[in-house]
């Protein structure tokens, strides 16, 4: 163990010979004589402004912090500092520091000599927040008392990480830009739990593992017991130990293994673990699962509505697993559709509290990578016991609408059901049910539920909702997870059959909040702290888009002839209205994308805002919870109101929403990476290989250019641009030579090469087809 830590040690102390040498060279020449004097005439180690005052300065506020209510002593303090000062009264070194800082009214000094912080004037430049670490190392807080970000400088870091939250003291202000400048005094909570890397060998007996780019910001070392098994050259996942001095290296323990580094498997759950997923579940949560009963209790059907005898089906994709809803459908002698979604009953298996329900929490959402799906629960219950399989009986949370042939909602109940599904069918059968095609023993149910699946989608969108269509590529893999081949995912009608069933029930169950609120007389679901509503509810919001992101937009298109007015406050149906403008033209694309990050982001709260892009007034996620936490959290808010009882306060709905928002957004990273990976792994066996590009950006840099037929995007560094000097117009989305005039416009189509992929960083090179 001694032998292995000396090794270590010994490894990091040389581990870059040639600082090595330069420290011991300056460390000869500063003990060697000199005549030389500082430019104001003294010695160096002597002037006012002098290195070593300021030293010893910032030792002393650090020594006080520690014990930031503790009065210490003159002489305790000269100890703790190791000095062995000689010298009268003011004369002192320790005492001309305390004699500064004391002017500055950064410390308090008593006439006994007891030296303690001035806490109002030395907290006042302490901010706490997040820190975000860029790729060159620097870092920048992100805090709400300040319209400034802090930057700080890598050597100031200390011990933080990317994500950390930490307390930053401002120190200056940037000479030219006057921006603030500070430094990490301390690191107040690990922000990630999971690091990734490659682990090396650079000297024997010595392990280092090379973080991801995307990971962290330094090396780790490892020590042979906390290998775990793991061999160099191997993608391993890792925790942070220890790390106590920003000067040395940070200790780590290995997790586990993901393969051999540029492998398939490493690639992708690399993804995986930089978000902070986990594709394996604790074993007491297993064990858990592997106790759960399978076969529903009499009892239990006693209680519940029985829809065994009536007809239910599924409809998903060809490779799905999980099956969290289910439809049932039939005319009513009024001539009424009445719809029931059949969803789930997962609560009834997953107590709150238990380590299942802890365990999704934390998930909080399934992540849907090209390859793979990583389940927010165990496969025994997403693939098996709540899974809505074909000819079982399963316990089911159901939404039953009655509603007219012009598609008004009449009457809803909101039920514990268990049901019996009689078909497991998918897209592509149903479609050709629809379309003639296909006969089925069901068919006129599912011509059924076309028909008001029309309704809906009509009147939605006459309402207001926005039409985004945009194309999904979908990769082909061999065997080892390679692409071959993309293609585009057809999106026929029996997608949105379901879909429309779906955001119907959504839209009902928050609606019926909205009802009990009303009757109670409290504001319904507005969200105002001192006028909460009675019923608390977890909503699916979608708020009003960015202003400065639309004007941009509006730019973007005034040049082609479009006209796009933005209001103070703008509706779906205006940013429609854009959508059809660029129908059909090579800004179709781009449009829709600047339109869809123009959007805010959706995001689980109680205060309810409504959802902008579906223009619903009442808007929840009730219909995977399979797969999604807050559908769960709202199967027990359903519950527990329907019973005349409480399972949520308002803060915790707060809470929970924050985190499964954060959660779904890693888990769309993740899964945006995971195709981006799948692109440049693609490209990788093509270089050199001309393809047809839009161009769907431009920068100063550089031109992206998204290549036709394979939806792969990539970049030509403006270098590249060989025949003349270009300049940028951001007004135009323009790079335009400044000799010949030539122009590269957001929008037009060019030829262009595959030059070079990485992997590692997910990036395409392109260059001009010549």
């Amino acid at each position: 163990m001694v032998a292995e830590r000396d090794l270590t040690e010994r490894y990091l102390r040389t581990k870059n010979p040639q600082r090595m040498a330069k420290r011991r060279k300056k460390k000869a020449d500063n003990s060697r004589p000199s005549n030389k004097k500082s430019r104001t005439g003294g010695s160096p180690q002597r002037g006012s402004g002098g290195k070593r005052n300021s030293s010893m300065d910032e030792k002393i506020l650090d020594l006080l912090k520690k014990w930031p209510d503790a009065a210490i002593p003159t002489p305790l303090l000269e100890q703790a500092l190791g000095l062995d000062d000689k010298g009268n009264g003011d004369d002192r070194p320790l005492q001309k520091s305390l004699n500064r800082m004391r002017s500055r009214d950064l410390i308090r000094v008593t006439k006994s000599g007891l030296v303690s912080l001035n806490e109002v004037e030395v907290n006042k430049n302490l901010y706490e927040g997040v820190i975000d670490i860029n790729r060159y190392g620097d870092g920048y807080l992100v805090t709400d008392d300040r319209d400034q970000d802090i930057k700080i400088p890598s050597r100031h870091l200390d011990t933080a990480l990317d994500g950390d939250k930490v307390q930053v003291e401002v120190t200056h202000y940037h000479k030219k830009s006057n921006k603030p400048m500070g430094r990490v005094v301390q690191v107040l909570e690990r922000g990630k739990t999971l690091f990734v890397g490659t682990l090396t060998s650079p000297a024997k007996q010595t392990w280092v593992i090379k973080p991801d780019a995307t990971s962290s910001r330094t090396e780790f070392v490892v020590l042979k017991e906390d290998l775990n098994g793991c061999r160099p050259g191997e993608k391993v996942t890792f925790r942070l130990a220890e790390w106590d001095n920003p000067k040395g290296l940070p200790r780590a323990v290995i997790d586990e293994s993901l393969g051999q580094e540029g492998s398939n498997e490493a690639n992708v759950l690399s993804i995986l673990a930089e978000k902070q997923f986990h594709t394996k579940f604790p074993a007491e949560v297993e064990t858990f699962s592997n106790d759960i009963d399978t076969k529903v209790a009499p009892e239990e059907i006693e209680r519940r509505r029985d829809l065994r005898d009536e007809v239910t089906f599924t409809i998903d994709p060809h490779d799905a697993k999980d099956f969290d809803d289910a439809i049932s459908i039939r005319m009513l002698q009024n001539g009424n559709f009445y719809l029931g979604v059949h969803i789930a009953d997962v609560t009834h298996y997953m107590p709150r509290n238990s380590v299942l329900d802890k365990e999704a929490f934390d998930r909080a959402t399934s992540v849907y990578l090209v390859d793979r799906v990583i389940p927010m629960l165990p496969e025994r219950l997403s693939n098996g016991v709540c899974s809505l399989r074909p000819h079982e009986e399963k316990l089911t949370y159901s939404c039953f609408m009655e509603i007219s042939p012009s598609g008004k909602l009449i009457d809803h109940s909101i039920e514990e059901t268990v049901i019996y599904s009689d078909e497991r069918f998918v897209y592509e059968e149903v479609q050709e049910i629809l379309d003639g095609k296909r006969d089925h023993e069901l068919k006129w149910h599912v011509q059924l539920a076309a028909k008001l699946a029309e309704i809906l989608m009509k009147n939605r969108f006459k309402a207001g909702s926005i039409q985004f269509e945009t194309p999904e590529p979908k990769f082909v893999l061999d065997e080892t997870g390679h692409p071959v081949d993309v293609v585009i995912k057809e999106r026929v009608f029996a997608h949105k059959l379901v879909e429309e069933c779906m955001l119907m029930a959504n839209k009902t169950v928050a609606t019926y909040i909205d009802e009990l609120n009303k009757k109670s007389g409290s504001n319904h679901g507005k969200g105002k702290n001192e006028e909460r509503p009675a019923y608390p509810f977890l909503y699916r919001i979608h708020d009003q888009p960015d202003q400065e992101k639309l004007h941009n937009i509006r730019e973007t298109v005034k040049p082609l002839g479009i006209d796009f007015e933005v209001k103070p406050t703008m509706n779906p149906a205006d940013i429609n209205k854009l959508l059809q403008k660029v129908e059909d033209t090579p800004l179709e694309s781009i449009i829709q994308g600047l339109t869809l990050r123009s959007m805010s982001k959706a995001v689980y709260h109680p205060h309810n805002v409504g959802h902008f892009g579906l223009g619903f007034h009442h808007y929840s996620h009730f219909t995977s919870p399979i797969r999604r936490y807050p559908d769960v959290i709202v199967h027990r808010l359903l519950k527990t109101y329907n019973a005349g009882s409480r399972s949520y306060t308002w803060d915790e709905l707060v809470e929970n929403g924050d985190h499964c928002s954060e959660q779904e957004r890693y888990a769309v990273e993740a899964e945006r990476d995971s195709v981006k990976l799948k692109q440049v792994e693609y490209l990788s066996d093509k270089v050199g290989e001309t393809f047809v590009g839009i161009i769907s950006g431009v920068t100063e840099n550089g031109l992206y250019v998204n290549l036709k037929d394979v939806y792969c995007e990539g970049m030509v560094h403006v270098s590249d641009l060989k025949d003349d000097y270009y300049i940028y117009h951001e007004s135009r989305h323009s790079l335009m030579g400044k000799s010949r005039g030539k122009e590269y416009r957001l929008g037009n189509e060019i030829d262009v090469t595959v030059v070079s992929t990485d992997k590692e960083k997910r990036h395409i090179d392109l260059g001009l087809a010549r």
